[in-house]
């Protein structure tokens, strides 16, 4: 750390930094990995099983995949994501695993020292982001080959590591480890500087530069607070031509607004739940936890429970079979414990005779007000009232990006201004063949604060955004 201080913190009003990276997960770990150097190539043997990409792939042969057209490339792809950069990448480290294949990759990598670009990736945990906060022992949505980031697949590092992947996902932990294991490996690690949270972003307007030179980009002045190895505070100040913001969703955890809410056994992550476990606050003879949402937390927090035999109460504003609910949308094979999750949400309804001791689902129940004496008070849909006394209550209906640092907590750079920013509903507004935000030149946006949720897709984003940095450095004046 101190080395860091030295080497940047003491040049940065000074020189200022090419790029910086707000956030430390997937999105700023795959960027760091392509700015420093590492450049795709497609194989010379390589034959991509779509007819059109190859195609196109064949008509600039020797010419890295960032020096080529993202969007002439990624026309007509089709896909699990919005974003035509994020399916191009995709395809090209894995060509057909949407049809169950496991081709390999039709890209190789060279390690080009001199097309890095200098870069520092800021982050408030370890390596990995929210990863390392997620509990351990859960198994990801995702299969463990979607996780894996460029030329280090997670089905080798696993059996590096002597794991396994269970009905071929990884367990949370492992992913976390994986991630801290990859820039290690990669030799990025002299980039990146834990223990950083940001405070403040901002920028000027851009300057233009004599003699008929090219505007030069806005400067970025980036605050915030260290904590080093000895748990010790200190403020920092850097100065940067492009940031870039990666800090991903799992900032703001979302609330119900309702009375009650702020009482002590309220809780906004499964981490309370373990810790209430461990202390034995919640035991098989307390009363129920009410578990409120409808997604995968939700479930994870279920599942968690059921574990440990602590009773549920678990309640949700939809009904069981909405489309729009996750369960609906996964394949059952892969995901056997979560859809044993939605068959207990239909089966088990506060009504019906008891198939899972233990278990009460409460669909289509809006939850109203939460007392003192720990009693939760629902309507139905008929408008009557029910009143269920709880042990502890986890409201896990999803988070909200924290962009408190940004001007205006970066309201205006939304695709609709007049909402909030919402990673799946309105996400940042991103040119989506260089990820720059489209209201401020230099600032982009890669990840969940750019609508890619999945890590299988995020990295499409730092491909845009290394091309185009490398495009605005080849233009640079000497």
């Amino acid at each position: 750390m101190s080395n860091w201080r030295k080497d940047h913190l003491g040049t940065s009003a000074s020189e200022p930094l090419p790029v910086l990276i707000i956030g430390n997960g997937p999105s700023g770990i795959c960027l760091s990995y392509l700015l420093s150097g590492y450049t795709p190539y497609v194989r010379p043997d390589a034959v991509h099983p779509h007819p059109l990409l190859q195609r196109k792939l064949t008509e600039a042969p020797g010419v890295s995949i960032l020096d080529q057209d993202l969007d002439y490339l990624s026309e007509g792809l089709e896909g699990r994501s919005q974003s035509p950069v994020a399916l191009l990448f995709d395809a090209l480290l894995r060509p057909d695993t949407d049809f169950g294949g496991n081709m390999e990759s039709v890209l190789t990598w060279k390690h080009q020292k001199e097309r890095a670009i200098p870069h520092m990736v800021l982050g408030r945990n370890l390596p990995g982001g929210a990863w390392h906060s997620i509990e351990g022992s859960m198994v990801t949505l995702s299969q463990g080959q979607w996780m894996g980031l460029p030329d280090l697949q997670v089905k080798e590092w696993m059996c590096r590591k002597r794991r396994g992947l269970r009905n071929s996902r990884a367990t949370a932990g492992d992913i976390a480890h994986y991630y801290r294991d990859y820039v290690t490996k990669k030799g990025l690690g002299h980039n990146f500087v834990s223990g950083a949270v940001v405070t403040a972003v901002e920028w000027g307007t851009p300057v233009s530069g004599g003699s008929g030179a090219l505007a030069s980009s806005p400067l970025f002045q980036v605050s915030g607070v260290l904590t080093t190895e000895d748990q010790s505070q200190q403020p920092f100040s850097l100065c940067a031509r492009n940031v870039v913001l990666a800090t991903g969703t799992s900032d703001s955890p979302a609330r119900l607004g309702i009375p009650g809410e702020a009482l002590p056994f309220v809780h906004y992550e499964l981490s309370a739940l373990e810790a209430a476990t461990r202390a034995g606050t919640v035991t098989p003879a307390s009363d129920p936890v009410l578990i409120v949402g409808a997604g995968l937390s939700a479930a994870d927090a279920v599942l968690y429970a059921r574990h440990y035999n602590i009773p549920v109460i678990h309640a949700f504003r939809r009904s069981v079979d909405d489309p729009g609910l996750v369960f609906n949308q996964l394949p059952k094979m892969l995901y056997p414990e979560y859809h044993k999750v939605h068959q207990m949400m239909r089966e088990q309804s506060i009504l019906s005779p008891s198939p899972y001791e233990g278990y009460r689902s409460l669909p289509e129940h809006q939850l109203l007000l939460l007392k003192e004496d720990r009693q939760a008070v629902f309507r139905d849909t008929q408008g009557l009232q029910k009143v269920f006394g709880v042990a502890l209550v986890l409201v896990l209906i999803g988070s909200h990006p924290d962009l408190s640092f940004l001007p205006g907590a970066g309201a205006n750079l939304a695709v609709d201004p007049d909402l909030p920013l919402s990673a799946k509903r309105n996400p940042i507004d991103v040119d989506p063949f260089t990820y720059q935000s489209t209201q401020q030149e230099g600032l982009y946006a890669v990840g969940p604060l750019a609508g890619d949720n999945f890590v299988r897709f995020v990295q499409g984003g730092a491909l845009a955004v290394a091309s185009s940095l490398l495009r605005k450095e080849a233009r640079k004046p000497p």
